[in-house]
């Protein structure tokens, strides 16, 4: 840290800088923390400014993701206490103590902070950290809570301690005893202490007959307080082992104080590396008070200055701590090529409050503090901030006559390098030149000029501004002089702003404007406090034509034009949101219309299912009672049974046609090289829904699965993953049939169990559930054993299947799977 000029700790007094480093050492948690950041001194390189950015970043995340926030209890201001024990002193047992404790605080912060991935800066600040765990253990171990050396702290203590606690219960046990044998002769029966010894209260009557010392008596004189003669050998024995015990309580701490020193340099560096952790958090914890963003800087001196909404830190406080009025928030945007600003406007108007602002955000940033400010605020490093500034309407009042601000702004021109860098003339521009080390310089002036002779001051301040753009990155100058309003028209290095004021109520709006000279509004202001009217009027009467009154008239005319530029822009920003959100809100009507569309369509179709299902189970239940009554009833009965059940058995063929219909179809979807796995989660196109992976078939073509309690086989084109994956069937294996021929077309595939159905014995109706049944669950080719018989059962299946929308053929199996008693069906 470089040594600061006189001109340039005036201008931190100037613009307040100590009180906001009181404001931020209120949110340090240490004392040595809270005198860092009380002092708060600017760092001389651009690099360290980065690096305390970084830190205030990073400790800010870390504080949000603590539970209760990064704490530093424990750790304490152990500076004068390592030194001490360095100079061979010797430090009370509760300092020490606090050695200890900072130890602990500094381990546990240690591990909560490092990460070198996520937090790169401060984790190289704390990976060489040594916290020294022996030297922690051995305080604790020797040091009770408060200080007090242990008993365990050394053998000898431990000895005497004892010796001392017999003899203190010997001695009060015998005065206990001499206060039952003498009670008459005391006037209370409570043992007193004067003077470290022990007493009793006698009557002043018969003190003879009470053996022992006199130490006190009451103030009335009827009390005499007496050390009895029979206890004091045994107090003068507790005195002589007290002196040995705080000679042994001082040879633990002498050896405690030797421990310390020993480890000194580790122990400065570690409260070093605390203290900046805890100024680095409060520097985190004011930013997240104030509402600040981190400030991007720029170490080329010419990058240019972009602040949008910046508040007054200051203002700030005093408006949530102190109920003060609302910040009212300045935007400036300043280009690489400009060199200096002329602010004007009326007074009261904010101007000076501009020009703080914009200073304390240049040191605010330098320091690793985040800015007030909308967005993201650029800014180049300024190496130097000087400023003369006799504010009358600030916080603390600073009243500067004409010399005075002559003779400080001559201290800063000294200040100022000969010339800056990358200036080639007034009207051409050369490219600047690699940054300098230096980085650049802000000059803040107030009222330049004034305090003298109009004419003559704005001269002087027209010459002070042109001197000042060879030499200064920036310059930002209030002023009233009409002459300086010019300038930008003559230097495109100048450029004019001025804060707001709404002629309507004759008051200031604290806004600041850019582009546009601003009007003194002197009159006007006069009027609203209260002037009398007639020396208002012959005031106006007095500005010449053709002077000051037409050059009003021009920005008068421009701050009208710029309003309605500016209403006419908020107008079509305006339209441009309610076109925005009318066609977000389209979208969002016609998305909600497809999803309804297409919900009521799944609402219709599951209806549509239910009332089959519901269907389908009457007519079995219908099936069910009329096999009961068939077995019951003679011939002729049987005969009306069956006829009701062929009616019951086309009424439940024609539900399965409805419900296949309008059964969603299966989506047939290309392969992508997933295979699904046992216990995993896929999703049934057919229902839309996920369910878990029970079995895989042998062939891996099929698998068993379970969606919600429904449990099924299904084939493998009728999954997919749940983040879309296609399933890619199994390599097809080497099948050898013995002994029969494959079908046409269907390759070698053979009857088993899984997919064989004896239907031998039902009637057709029952047949047809039955062969129904495995159906659903089939993925390839299904043989039905029905026998020769009549031919009945199998002319009604035959007649059955083909009106079933699912299946392909059907055709009599191989002479070795059972020949006309086998019907083999093909699914399509």
């Amino acid at each position: 840290m470089s040594e600061l000029t006189a001109i340039e700790a005036e201008t931190l007094e100037l613009l307040e800088w100590p009180r906001l480093a009181q404001h931020l050492a209120s949110f340090a948690s240490t004392r040595a923390g809270a005198r860092q950041c009380g002092t708060l001194v600017l760092p001389a390189h651009f690099a360290e400014s980065q690096r305390r950015l970084a830190e205030t970043t990073e400790l800010l995340g870390l504080d949000g993701l603590t539970e209760g926030g990064l704490s530093f209890a424990g750790a304490a201001d152990i500076g004068a206490t390592v030194s001490l024990c360095v100079k061979g002193g010797v430090a009370p047992g509760e300092d020490l103590l606090a050695v200890a404790t900072t130890l602990a605080a500094a381990r546990r912060l240690r591990r909560q902070i490092e990460d070198a991935e996520v937090r790169p800066v401060c984790s190289a600040l704390v990976a060489e950290l040594r916290t020294l765990p022996e030297l922690e253990q051995r305080l604790h171990f020797c040091l009770e809570e408060g200080g007090r050396v242990a008993d365990r702290a050394s053998e000898a203590l431990e000895a005497v301690r004892r010796q001392l606690q017999a003899g203190r219960a010997a001695r009060r046990d015998r005065l206990q005893e001499m206060v039952r044998r003498l009670g008459g002769l005391l006037q209370d029966t409570v043992i007193s202490e004067r003077q470290g010894r022990p007493v009793l209260a006698v009557k002043a009557g018969v003190a003879g007959q009470v053996a022992g010392l006199v130490h006190d008596s009451s103030a009335s004189g009827l009390t005499v307080y007496v050390e009895p003669q029979a206890v004091v050998a045994a107090g003068n024995r507790l005195r002589e082992l007290e002196g040995q015990e705080r000679e042994q309580e001082q040879r633990v701490l002498i050896e405690l104080a030797a421990l310390v020193a020993e480890q000194a340099d580790s122990l400065h560096h570690l409260e070093g590396v605390l203290t900046r952790l805890d100024a680095g958090l409060a520097r985190a914890r004011y930013g997240l008070w104030l509402g600040a963003v981190r400030p991007e800087l720029d170490p080329d001196p010419f990058s240019p200055f972009e602040l949008r909404d910046l508040r007054h830190p200051l203002l700030l406080w005093q408006e949530r701590r102190q109920g003060g009025r609302p910040v009212v928030p300045v935007t400036l945007a300043v280009g690489s090529c400009l060199r200096v600003v002329a602010i004007t406007g009326p007074n009261t108007g904010g101007k000076t409050v501009t020009l703080k602002s914009l200073g304390l955000a240049a040191l605010m940033a330098r320091c690793g503090l985040f800015l007030p400010c909308s967005g993201t605020p650029r800014l180049p490093w300024c190496g130097q901030v000087l400023a003369d500034i006799g504010d009358e309407q600030s916080l603390q009042q600073n009243l500067s006559t004409f010399s005075g601000h002559i003779r400080r702004i001559a201290r800063m021109l000294d200040a100022l390098p000969p010339a800056l860098a990358g200036h080639a003339n007034p009207t051409g521009w050369l490219p600047p030149p690699p940054h300098s080390p230096q980085g650049a310089d802000l000059v803040l002036l107030d009222e330049v000029g004034a305090g003298t002779d109009p004419q003559e001051g704005s001269a002087l301040a027209a010459a002070l501004l042109r001197h000042l753009a060879e030499r200064a990155r920036l310059t930002v100058a209030t002023t009233h002089f009409g002459e300086l309003k010019a300038l930008k028209y003559a230097d495109d290095r100048f450029e004019n702003a001025s804060v707001a004021f709404d002629s309507d109520s004759l008051s200031p709006t604290y806004h600041l404007q850019w582009g546009i000279p601003g009007r003194s509004n002197a009159l006007a202001i006069a009027t609203r406090l209260g002037l009398e009217p007639l020396v208002v009027a012959a005031a106006a009467r007095q500005l010449e034509p053709g002077g000051a009154g037409d050059v009003n008239l021009v920005i008068e005319g421009l701050e009208q034009q710029r309003r309605q530029q500016q209403e006419a822009a908020e107008a079509a920003a305006a339209l441009l949101a309610r076109t925005e959100l009318l066609h977000e809100e389209l979208l969002q009507r016609w998305s909600e219309q497809r999803h309804q569309s297409a919900a009521l369509q799944e609402q219709r179709r599951q209806a549509l299912e239910t009332s089959i299902r519901e269907g389908q189970g009457e007519v079995r239940g219908l099936i069910r009672r009329l096999r009961q009554v068939g077995q019951s009833v003679e011939e002729a009965g049987i005969r009306q049974g069956r006829l009701a059940g062929e009616t019951a058995r086309q009424a439940g063929q024609r539900l399965r046609q409805l419900e296949a219909e309008h059964r969603p179809p299966i989506e047939r979807r290309q392969h992508g090289g997933w295979r699904p796995q046992l216990g995993e989660r896929v999703r049934l196109l057919a229902l839309g829904k996920a369910a878990e992976v029970l079995a895989l078939s042998d062939n891996g073509q099929e698998l068993t699965v379970r969606c919600g309690v429904l449990r099924s086989t299904v084939s493998l084109e009728a999954i997919e993953g749940l983040n879309g994956e296609k399933p890619s069937p199994p390599n097809p294996p080497e099948v050898r049939i013995r002994g029969g021929t494959a079908l046409a077309g269907q390759g070698a595939q053979v009857g088993t169990a899984r997919n064989t159905v004896d239907v031998r014995g039902l009637r057709v109706h029952e047949a047809e559930a039955a062969v129904e049944e495995i159906l659903r669950g089939a993925s390839g080719p299904v043989w039905v054993i029905h026998g020769h018989g009549s031919g009945k059962l199998k002319r009604g299946l035959r007649e059955w299947l083909e009106g079933v929308p699912y299946v392909e053929r059907v055709a009599d199996a191989d002479q070795g799977d059972g020949g006309g008693g086998c019907s083999v069906i093909w699914l399509k």
